[in-house]
């Protein structure tokens, strides 16, 4: 009989060992009991700080199904549509412009950013970067945010104030017609807080967080916790190196920041994660309560890109199998896949890996943590899924 429990551990340390990470820890749930829990390394090397079960780390782009979560609310209870345009929230997105064969071009009226495209990433917004005039002003943008983070928390860039300005960059593409990764949940946050008149994590406390018992959640750590708050580690010559800077206007240190990113913003623990995460499973319940209803939930976790976008897939390494919707990755064809996975499973990652995964067919939740720079979804995280998954 295999002895799963010891392959995860031996699988960890090696890891470790070799510095693919500094520190990770994994949390299997399987029809409602844990299933299996293991750690290896540190969050802390400097102070060997154990990479601990209450550990709170940077979630990055694990932030997004959370607030696909809370547009989920808004959708339900008739707050929006997801086809109503972004301009109807934000002025500067009433008369964009776009990279259209190269050249910046008039948006065309009828092709305007929706909530649904923010949702899927067909918006044509984008991250930074230099392969066209949407990146690289995107990239000024977010630099000029990071530089603000140094001054007082009432001149920083505001969530409400990106988006109103991100508005007025050109998009890469026509809205729909194309999938690129970038600030859509960003946006999306934004357009949270202008209409529910609350600051994005004043509303996901109440709706989701205290509801689902998340009490280390937030888009800040407070001073009483700091102290659990894992640094993040790169390789520099062979040994491990604390990461610097604050990449996205994320703030390293955990401090208060008025930008509550939707896309990258919240800082989390694997048993808050798995609360979140066993609520979708139970189909939108946490201990009798009713967070999301089962609808919901359904057409959450089962949608799925048109065929254009989906073929961004086509050249996205590790995602095989995969379309992407309501800001999670859900998988279509495991036979294409280079996982042990079910149609239907679906779940997101991070920038410095954290990772996770609800499997309806199994009933299995499955959230690993770790906080290294670009490690995304990594060779461990695979190596760790497939002893779960096999």
């Amino acid at each position: 009989m295999r002895d799963k429990l010891k392959l995860i551990q031996t699988a960890m340390d090696k890891a470790v060992a070799n510095k693919e990470v500094a520190g990770v820890n994994l949390l299997v749930i399987q029809d409602g009991k844990e299933t299996f829990y293991a750690q290896s390394g540190h969050s802390n090397i400097e102070k060997d700080i154990p990479m601990n079960r209450d550990t709170i780390v940077h979630l990055y782009s694990q932030s997004k199904p959370v607030t696909a979560a809370a547009a989920m609310l808004l959708m339900q209870d008739g707050i929006f549509d997801l086809n109503e345009p972004v301009s109807n929230f934000f002025d500067s997105f009433k008369d964009q412009t776009c990279v259209i064969d190269g050249e910046i071009k008039p948006l065309p009226a009828d092709k305007s950013v929706r909530i649904i495209d923010l949702l899927n990433m067909t918006s044509g917004l984008t991250y930074g970067g230099m392969n066209n005039a949407a990146e690289r002003t995107t990239s000024l943008l977010l630099a000029e945010a990071i530089r603000r983070l140094e001054k007082p928390y009432e001149e920083q860039m505001s969530t409400l104030e990106f988006a109103e300005e991100i508005g007025k960059l050109p998009l890469a593409f026509i809205p729909g017609t194309q999938f690129q990764y970038g600030t859509s949940a960003d946006v999306l946050g934004a357009v949270i807080e202008k209409v529910t008149g609350q600051k994005l994590g004043e509303f996901m406390k109440e709706r989701l967080f205290d509801p689902l018992e998340m009490k280390d959640t937030g888009f800040y750590v407070p001073d009483d916790k700091k102290n659990r708050l894992s640094l993040a580690y790169e390789v520099v010559n062979g040994e491990f190196k604390e990461l610097f800077g604050d990449h996205l206007v994320i703030r390293k240190d955990g401090n208060k920041n008025a930008f509550e990113s939707g896309g990258a913003g919240l800082f989390s623990t694997l048993d808050d994660y798995s609360h979140f995460g066993q609520m979708l499973l139970n189909g939108g319940t946490y201990k009798g309560k009713e967070i999301l209803t089962p609808a919901t939930v359904k057409f959450m976790t089962k949608s799925s890109l048109m065929d254009g976008p989906q073929h961004a897939f086509d050249f996205w390494n590790g995602l095989e199998g995969h379309t992407y919707s309501n800001l999670l990755r859900i998988m279509v064809d495991p036979e294409k896949a280079l996982i042990i996975g079910h149609k239907g499973e679906y779940g997101w990652d991070g920038w410095l890996g954290p990772y996770f995964m609800n499997d309806p067919e199994s009933n299995t939740t499955l959230l690993m943590m770790t906080q290294m720079r670009d490690y995304g979804t990594g060779h461990l995280t695979r190596r760790l899924r497939n002893i779960v998954m096999s």
